[in-house]
């Protein structure tokens, strides 16, 4: 029983750094897009939109849960993942930023903008409760209870890494804003996580009983879950250590 919570401690940990760094880049966005407004209505339209991730968030997370066990939705979640991961990178390396520039809003009216805050919200919300299910949805079973097709215990893993989402977002996304400012390539290491989180849906999708394709032992086994979380910390370290030796650079 204490392996298994120190596994799930472990796995939250990891979920709510990378819940952080998407929120601060849902942030970066909802702050570009409200830029055109009145500073009053700018803090009104960011509320709206605070609100709208928090619903958006866990309607996304019900919704998943109860189609998680179809391998084609896992299917489908892994190409997204993988298909946002690969997208930044790709626009990182032409040298584009965020697809949602001021002009793209400029001139919108206050609802007009907050609908399309709400439109980009979903996106993220996607994007966040796909990564929890995918980290979660491979840990050992805490109690009988289920939710939706999944164990009690990885949803409450779930619940609480969306939770902390929407609180960094709110009370911290600033900090975050100014470290990825700072930082930079810590978003896309970021990204890269995400991307990573897709290669372990594909893993469970392409080991899914109906299919068959790997063994099914093997996506739930301990060999493939040390060689997924090395990776992954190789890929923070890497981040890290690539975002510190360019700000030494660029201090130079």
């Amino acid at each position: 029983m204490e392996a298994i919570l120190l596994e799930y401690l472990w796995v939250l940990l990891v979920l709510v750094a990378l819940e952080g760094l998407l929120a601060a880049d849902n942030a970066v966005v909802m702050a570009v897009m409200v830029k055109h407004l009145p500073q009053e209505q700018q803090k009104k339209a960011l509320f709206y939109g605070l609100m709208g991730a928090f619903v958006f968030r866990f309607a996304a997370l019900f919704m998943i849960t109860l189609l998680v066990d179809v391998w084609q939705i896992q299917a489908l979640g892994a190409a997204y993942l993988l298909f946002i991961a690969f997208k930044h990178i790709y626009d990182q390396r032409k040298g584009k930023e965020h697809s949602l520039e001021p002009e793209a809003t400029k001139g919108s009216g206050f609802w007009v903008t907050v609908l399309k805050v709400e439109l980009a919200d979903i996106a993220f919300a996607i994007d966040s409760m796909l990564a929890a299910v995918a980290l979660a949805i491979t840990l050992p079973h805490l109690g009988n209870a289920e939710i939706g097709g999944i164990n009690g215990g990885q949803f409450g893993v779930m619940i609480i890494g969306g939770l902390v989402g929407i609180i960094i977002m709110r009370f911290a996304a600033h900090k975050f804003v100014k470290l990825l400012a700072n930082y930079p390539q810590l978003e896309t290491t970021a990204f890269v996580i995400v991307g990573w989180v897709g290669v372990k849906l594909l893993v469970l999708t392409l080991a899914h009983k109906d299919l068959g394709i790997l063994p099914y032992d093997f996506a739930h086994s301990t060999e493939w879950k040390l060689i997924f979380w090395s990776i992954l910390l190789g890929i923070v370290a890497l981040g890290a250590w690539i975002s510190v030796k360019k700000k030494k650079a660029q201090e130079i």
